[in-house]
């Protein structure tokens, strides 16, 4: 049987995007589909995008793991934790949520 070489590569990117969300403090089930690590992972970094446009800095706003951070900027800054058994689609509302929060807070 020959060896799929693109399912290797698929692999190896699904991995690559759930390590990247890993290290932002995301909470991963390992039922999450490419799609949604791929989505999961563009949320994050709209927020992060926005966090930066707010002047915050993702250094000392960013999770540790699954622990949020100690001293944070402003708490708006801080991406919200994943909540267990939550799913991927009511999470990416409240990523989305909070992007919007930080887009619109006044300084």
């Amino acid at each position: 049987m020959p060896h799929d070489k693109s399912s290797d590569e698929r692999q190896g990117v699904e991995v690559e995007v759930a390590s990247r969300l890993r290290s932002r403090g995301v909470h991963l089930t390992e039922r999450e589909t490419d799609e949604e690590l791929v989505e999961l992972l563009d949320a994050v970094e709209r927020f992060e995008r926005a966090v930066e446009r707010g002047g915050g800095d993702l250094m000392v706003d960013e999770p540790i793991g699954r622990a949020q951070p100690g001293e944070p900027d402003n708490p708006v800054f801080v991406l919200p934790p994943r909540g267990d058994g939550e799913s991927v689609r009511a999470y990416l509302g409240r990523i989305a949520e909070a992007t919007q929060r930080v887009a619109t807070r006044r300084t």
